[in-house]
């Protein structure tokens, strides 16, 4: 964890806190609306708990027009306080590189707008949807690709809103998967969860809900034994996490990812492969072995999408391949993901995999196995 001890103190719980929160009690730390109503949101807030760059703090100012910045003190908790390298700080602090718009950028690289039949339902593929209830998050993450949205009050989902989207999920029988985005659907109360979860499960045609989430990493004490009451109601439900970094594996958020399984939520991670932060094999690996253990898939691993403002979080295709590589056979199947390509203008999301094939001669294939050995392997034509 990138916390200098010089900086924090412990309190009786065992937990680390940074000291402008030392002495808070423990009734309020854990409590998941104090933490989102003590979110650091000015300059002023940020630097009585980390210590910032020249960049950093020039970038403050000049991005906040453009998105802006919110912190819970639970992941200020998790950050470095003086490291600007810090793998949790990259991605809640704002750099002078989110001003640099390349021309090959899109404000809404996923075209989510462009396939939008009423307003809140993005339907890009044949059977699925997906459904944006809120525009809130608990932390506002700099390699964001919703930055047109999330964040902005005027793109809150009102109740017509949402109501149009259901109605809209009702009156088309090829929909039967569901996937609540925002924003974070946690961030909304159990009541109204409860209520759209149910009004969307009691469609015929609507097979499965999946929900996507970053509140276990951001905010794990969102996920309270009452929101597992919620969620165990209408289960199967499936959870989508967002876990970038080993740095976010912490017992806090142990503890969300259980409340959740037990629920009979199936979880599942969606890691970002940012630059600087988990671009390296062994990084994934811890990570995705942490997951593991707490019953959390990893599931995809995304190529960084072209939104504008985050190309310096961007890193080759090739990095994510030689990734795959380092992981497959050195580690658990389970533990290496789908290495995934959202394609720009709505063109879905395609896989990537490691080219294994050395040579083929006639009906022979020669292989490279995870050692790096040629291994030779008969195909067969249809006719053997």
């Amino acid at each position: 964890m990138w916390v200098s001890a010089a900086f924090t103190t412990r309190a009786s719980d065992g937990v680390t806190r940074p000291s402008p929160w030392r002495d808070v009690p423990d009734a309020k730390w854990f409590d998941w609306t104090w933490q989102q109503q003590n979110r650091l949101t000015r300059l002023h807030e940020v630097e009585t708990a980390l210590t910032l760059s020249t960049d950093e703090r020039d970038a403050f100012a000049s991005t906040s027009e453009r998105f802006r910045v919110s912190i819970t003190p639970y992941y200020a908790s998790l950050m470095d306080p003086v490291d600007p390298q810090c793998p949790v700080r990259q991605q809640a602090l704002p750099h002078p590189s989110e001003l640099v718009v390349h021309d090959f950028e899109l404000e809404d690289p996923l075209a989510e707008e462009a396939h939008m039949p009423v307003p809140g339902i993005t339907h890009r593929y044949p059977d699925r949807v997906l459904f944006y209830v809120i525009h809130h998050c608990p932390v506002y993450c700099r390699h964001c690709t919703r930055k047109r949205k999330v964040s902005d009050p005027t793109t809150a989902a009102a109740r017509a809103q949402v109501d149009e989207g259901i109605a809209y999920i009702a009156r088309t029988p090829s929909v039967r998967d569901v996937l609540l985005s925002g924003g974070d659907p946690l961030s909304l109360s159990d009541e109204r969860l409860d209520e759209i979860l149910g009004r969307l499960l009691a469609i015929d045609h609507v097979e499965l809900v999946r929900i996507g989430t970053r509140n276990p990493v951001t905010l794990p004490m969102r996920v309270t034994d009452a929101l597992g009451d919620v969620l165990r109601r209408h289960r199967p439900v499936y959870v989508h996490t967002h876990f970038n970094h080993p740095a976010e594996c912490t017992p806090e958020a142990a503890r969300a990812l259980a409340v959740l399984a037990d629920a009979g939520c199936v979880l599942g991670n969606q890691m970002v492969l940012l630059r600087g932060v988990n671009d390296d094999a062994e990084t994934v690996r811890t990570l995705n072995l942490w997951l593991l253990r707490h019953r959390c898939r990893p599931y995809y691993m995304f190529q960084c999408d072209m939104a504008q403002g985050i190309t310096h979080f961007r890193t080759p295709v090739q990095t994510g391949l030689d990734i795959l590589r380092a992981l497959r056979g050195w580690s658990s199947g389970m533990a290496v993901p789908h290495f995934v390509i959202d394609l720009p203008g709505g063109g879905g999301k395609i896989e990537l995999t490691p080219d294994r094939v050395l040579d083929r001669d006639g009906d022979w294939i020669t292989f490279q196995n995870f050692q790096g050995r040629p291994i030779r392997f008969r195909d067969v034509s249809g006719r053997d």
